[in-house]
C-alpha cells in the first residue's frame, strides 16, 4: 500500500511540473508581443536553422501523433469486444480513461509542434506563438484532467 501512494505522489509532483511547464508556456505566448524582435530572430534564423527547426518540429509531431495512436490503440480491451464491437455494458476503468487523456494530450503537442514547424517554414512568428498557447492550454488541461481522475482512483 505504501508503494502505491509513494508512485501516486510521485505521479502528482510530475502532473504538477507540466502544470508549472504548461503555464510558463502560456506566460511566455502572453508576453510575445513585448519581444517583437527576439520573436522575429527566432521565427527567421539563417535559412540552414530554419530547415533543422521545421524538419525537427515535423518528426517530433509525427512521432507524437504515432505515439496517441498507438495509446488509443492499446486502451481499447480486446477481452470486452463481442463480435468486433463493444458491449454496451462495458466498463470503462480509470487506467483506460487516463490513457485516453494521455493519448489526447500526445495529439494536441503534435498540433502544436506541426504548427511550430509552419512558423519556421513560412518564417512567421505567428504560429510559433500559436504553437505554445496549443501546447501550453494543452498541457495545463490534461494535467488537471489527470488529477482528477487520479483522485477518483483513490
Amino acid at each position: 500500500m505504501v508503494d502505491r501512494m509513494g508512485g501516486w505522489r510521485s505521479g502528482r509532483l510530475a502532473l504538477g511540473v507540466l502544470l508549472l511547464a504548461g503555464l510558463a508556456a502560456i506566460g511566455m505566448a502572453m508576453v510575445a508581443g513585448a519581444l517583437e524582435e527576439f520573436l522575429q530572430s527566432l521565427a527567421r534564423p539563417p535559412l540552414f536553422w530554419r530547415a533543422g527547426f521545421a524538419g525537427f518540429a515535423l518528426v517530433l509531431g509525427g512521432a507524437l501523433l504515432l505515439g496517441a495512436i498507438e495509446r488509443i490503440g492499446g486502451s481499447i480491451d480486446d477481452d470486452r469486444l463481442v463480435d468486433g464491437s463493444r458491449r454496451a455494458e462495458a466498463e470503462v476503468s480509470n487506467a483506460d480513461i487516463g490513457s485516453m487523456i494521455r493519448a489526447i494530450r500526445l495529439v494536441f503537442l503534435s498540433a502544436a509542434s506541426f504548427t511550430a514547424a509552419g512558423g519556421w517554414l513560412l518564417g512567421d512568428p505567428l504560429p510559433i506563438v500559436i504553437a505554445l498557447v496549443i501546447a501550453g492550454v494543452d498541457i495545463v488541461e490534461t494535467s488537471f484532467l489527470l488529477l482528477v481522475v487520479g483522485r477518483r482512483d483513490r
